[in-house]
């Protein structure tokens, strides 16, 4: 008794018939482990850390009547260890881990009055296990005879059983079992699924297993795009499924999706599509699955602005009268711009109902990405930017087509993110475009109505000199609306008045002196 034992000692005495080893650190039980004692009888290892038997560990010892392993860790065991102890009637193997029983386990124990198998690790056991037991098997051929037959104790309790129709046969047998099988504890009780914990097994009625079947009420939604969108399936199966989505072979992520039971074969299944888009369309697949196979059903998803009816789309709108939408930058950083509108007159007589289209991409494009605003939002960044590229954003209310004022264009600065780099672009902005927009960080920015001549007029009515008074190769000097490079700081012109293109640029003097950079809050 709590000897720091590793291992069985080897020299035992040959005609010993009772060994008790307990709580001395045994963690397994190799080939052979006693094969000098031929003669035992009872064997006690309770309480050790016992996590392997070796199928031939009880060789030897065909006298063994009474095994003790209870207190153990033994998960599994290989049951035709036993055909070298038939004499064996008692077996405990109670407060172990045991979680399966396989159906030749009590094959080899003809004589066995005794077997605890309780506080183990079973949930799900079949019936055939004690049908092929040969204590039960004889209890069957001489029923109704007089021959005495000696009865066996079984004790199965404090498992945590899975009342589901896997466990249905092992169930039925229990509420039949007689003598000469005498349950140590008849109340066995369910520990799973959810509707059935705690009940006990004379209490359920378990039902014949279901391959699953999948199926929704409604397998083609057309949705609005901007409202949160629920596709639901149900699943009738026995046990209860495994339930997943995929959408375009991709597995979609569990937060989105809740599964519950119900009734007791029948669980529901949604996947949540927050604030659906164009891009979200497609088709998404329930899938479910539990031993008996698997099945799945399609759900096709088509998502429209909210305007347009389940018919083809219908073109453009004309411009109604008095419907306008104004917008400007509100926000500008190094990785893109915040847009802000406002709806006047007609549009704004239902703000809260009032959807607005966003034409976003390069200035030069034939088509660009459309993006559908709901109600009650008026602003959106555009971000991900390619540098030294001119951008044209428009906001429109509904299908509408944008009016003038109603876009805003801009400029990306080249990837040199320098601070006097940034000076430069900033600079020219205020000079060359009337409308100014100031960008920090290498973008800036104007809107669509801005007079485009200053740009073309300035380069060749100003004379450039580089800073320091060194003239700059000509193949340098040019600079676009398209593409501005770090241009000249020389020669910089400001018209007097906008709104007139008669008068001539005004050009600063070579010798007249700067006022000093001002920074981006400044500009700002």
């Amino acid at each position: 008794m709590s000897a720091l034992l590793r291992q069985i000692p080897a020299n035992i005495p040959q005609d010993i018939r009772k060994i008790r080893i307990e709580n001395s650190h045994l963690t397994e039980l190799p080939r052979g482990s006693f094969e000098n004692v031929s003669a035992l009888e009872y064997l006690w290892l309770n309480f050790n850390n016992i996590t392997v038997m070796h199928i031939k560990s009880l060789e030897y010892l065909p006298a063994l009547q009474e095994l003790r392993l209870q207190g153990n860790k033994l998960s599994s065991l290989p049951w035709t260890v036993f055909q070298d102890t038939p004499t064996l009637k008692i077996l405990d193997l109670k407060h172990n881990r045991l979680d399966v029983l396989p159906e030749h386990a009590l094959r080899y124990l003809p004589n066995l009055t005794y077997l605890d198998l309780s506080s183990n690790q079973l949930t799900i056991i079949s019936r055939d296990v004690f049908y092929n037991w040969p204590v039960y098997q004889r209890s069957q051929r001489t029923e109704g005879q007089i021959e005495a037959i000696s009865n066996a104790v079984l004790a199965l309790h404090d498992n945590p059983w899975i009342c589901d129709c896997r466990l249905r046969g092992f169930v039925q047998f229990i509420k039949a079992v007689g003598p000469p099988v005498i349950l140590m504890n008849s109340y066995l009780t369910c520990s799973s699924p959810k509707f059935r914990t705690g009940k006990f097994f004379h209490e359920v009625e378990l039902n014949s297993c279901m391959k699953p079947l999948t199926s929704a009420l409604d397998t083609n939604l057309t949705v609005p795009a901007g409202l949160n969108i629920t596709l639901t399936c149900f699943v009738q199966a026995s046990p209860s499924p495994a339930v997943w989505w995929t959408y375009a072979l991709k597995l979609l992520r569990a937060f989105n999706v809740t599964t519950e039971p119900i009734s007791e074969e029948t669980v529901r299944s949604e996947l949540l599509i927050p604030a659906a888009r164009p891009a979200d369309a497609g088709n998404y697949t329930c899938t479910a699955a539990n031993f008996l196979g698997n099945t799945s059903v399609a759900i096709n998803l088509r998502v429209v602005a909210p305007w347009v009816p389940t018919t083809p789309r219908a073109p453009i709108a004309p411009v109604e009268p008095g419907t306008h939408v104004e917008v400007r930058i509100a926000k500008q950083t190094v990785y893109g711009i915040t847009l802000e509108w406002f709806a006047a007159a007609a549009a704004a007589a239902e703000p809260g109902e009032t959807w607005y289209t966003l034409l976003v991409g390069r200035y030069d494009a034939a088509q660009k990405d459309t993006i559908y605003i709901g109600p009650g939002v008026n602003t959106y960044s555009v971000t991900d930017l390619l540098p030294a590229t001119k951008y044209e954003v428009c906001v429109a209310v509904r299908n509408q087509a944008p009016r003038k004022g109603q876009c805003v264009v801009f400029v990306t600065g080249s990837d040199v993110s320098q601070m006097e780099q940034r000076e430069k672009l900033i600079h020219i902005v205020v000079i060359v475009c009337a409308m100014v927009l100031a960008v920090p960080a290498g973008m800036y920015a104007c809107t669509a109505e801005a007079l485009p001549g200053c740009l073309a007029r300035c380069p060749r009515a100003c004379p450039r000199r580089r800073r320091g008074g060194q003239a700059q190769a000509a193949g340098s000097k040019e600079s676009t609306l398209d593409s501005i490079p770090a241009g000249s700081e020389d020669g910089l012109c400001r018209p007097e008045d906008i709104h007139s293109t008669r008068r001539p640029p005004v050009c600063e003097e070579p010798g007249k002196t700067r006022p000093p950079h001002r920074n981006s809050a400044d500009l700002y």
